[in-house]
């Protein structure tokens, strides 16, 4: 089987190489930190034991995964066939990286990136056609998406092994364009951004997702921002306003900000919009409140897909298993009906303050639920 590089070795990185690991690859892992080094093993096997000791995963098969990961030198990465980098979200480290590494392997490259442009990685390769962005999820050897980059110079060949290697260990593959986001963090905005307006117009976080849980949804947005971190969404939304122009679509309300502010981050500090309280039951209005957030994904959504290089299917996909919703955007749509949708985002429109109306003009592409 082909080896396997991976660099950087954070939570991502040992997620990442226990993944190809698990699927009976030799895995080659490195960091130019030596702490991470030295440390690797140890925090793989202290993940892995809890598995074994509920018995969910027998001894003698955890020690031949840790067996086919061994910790060693970047010139060790010579024979990879696929080498994913997973370090720090900074584009000139991550040129630095990839320049070295191009200059020791044939290999594919491959960027875990979340939040950066493949494209502006690829800058200064001397072969940036076999450089891919595979952006798995956290915790990577549970979730099943993997989000997949091309660029329009990418080789056919490089594409081919990236997505025939990962698809391989169980990872559903799915196809994004190189923009802001890609797929789930491009969509999932409205999720949050839309709870915070009706937050800012006086309704409860509560009240919101106790009417998105009733629909379905495994978390309400705001639990969902307690579950990864007020400061972590800011910085997300933050990041997104920048690369869409400013754009009201991506509007960091008030609330988020004085929830950083305030240092109730969520889960990781005690206490959060919602957390630790439970949720009260959903409001009367329940319906009302999820055709607002189903309406403003299905138009992000649909503005994604008018932009080329996914499908319908793919952002449903991805949605669904990148964010556990019970239904992507689409499908959402499709349940209220198309005329429903754009009757929801006309009437936003009408209520909105002058700044905030072009969030909610619709997008031509929704005219394909039709």
């Amino acid at each position: 089987m082909a080896v396997i590089g991976v660099v950087g070795l954070g939570v991502m990185g040992l997620g990442i190489a226990q993944v190809y690991a698990t699927a009976g690859h030799e895995v080659r892992v490195t960091d130019a930190w030596a702490p991470a080094r030295e440390s690797a093993m140890q925090r793989l096997r202290d993940g892995l034991a809890p598995r074994v000791a509920s018995g969910k995963m027998p001894a003698a098969e955890m020690e031949a995964l840790l067996d086919r990961i061994t910790v060693c030198d970047m010139a060790d990465l010579a024979p990879c066939a696929l080498i994913i980098e997973a370090i720090a979200e900074k584009i000139d480290a991550k040129q630095t990286l990839f320049a070295e590494v191009e200059r020791i392997s044939d290999a594919v490259l491959a960027t875990n990136t979340s939040s950066l442009s493949v494209g502006a990685i690829a800058v200064g390769l001397t072969d940036p056609g076999r450089l891919v962005g595979l952006h798995f999820f956290n915790p990577a050897p549970v979730m099943k998406l993997v989000e997949f980059i091309t660029l329009p110079g990418t080789t056919p060949g490089a594409a081919e092994t990236a997505r025939r290697l990962t698809e391989a260990t169980g990872k559903t593959v799915i196809p994004c364009a190189d923009t802001p986001g890609f797929i789930v963090n491009r969509c999932a905005r409205p999720y949050y951004g839309e709870a915070l307006a009706l937050l800012d117009e006086g309704r409860s976080a509560g009240e919101i997702d106790a009417a998105m849980v009733a629909a379905g949804y495994r978390l309400g947005p705001f639990q969902l921002i307690d579950l990864v971190g007020a400061d972590i969404n800011l910085a997300a939304t933050e990041s997104l306003l920048a690369a869409m122009g400013e754009s009201p679509r991506y509007q960091v309300f008030p609330a988020l900000r004085a929830q950083v502010e305030s240092g109730h981050l969520g889960r990781k500090t005690g206490r959060g919009f919602l957390h630790p309280d439970p949720l009260p039951p959903a409001p009367a209005d329940a319906a009302a409140i999820v055709l607002r957030i189903e309406a403003m994904l299905a138009n992000e959504a649909a503005t994604l897909l008018a932009e080329g290089g996914t499908d319908m299917a793919g952002i449903d996909t991805a949605l669904k298993l990148g964010l556990n919703f019970p239904r992507g955007p689409f499908e959402s749509a499709r349940v209220h009906g198309l005329s429903a949708i754009r009757a929801e985002l006309a009437r936003l429109r009408a209520a909105a303050p002058d700044a905030l109306k072009p969030r909610y003009d619709a997008s031509p592409a929704l005219e394909a639920l039709a």
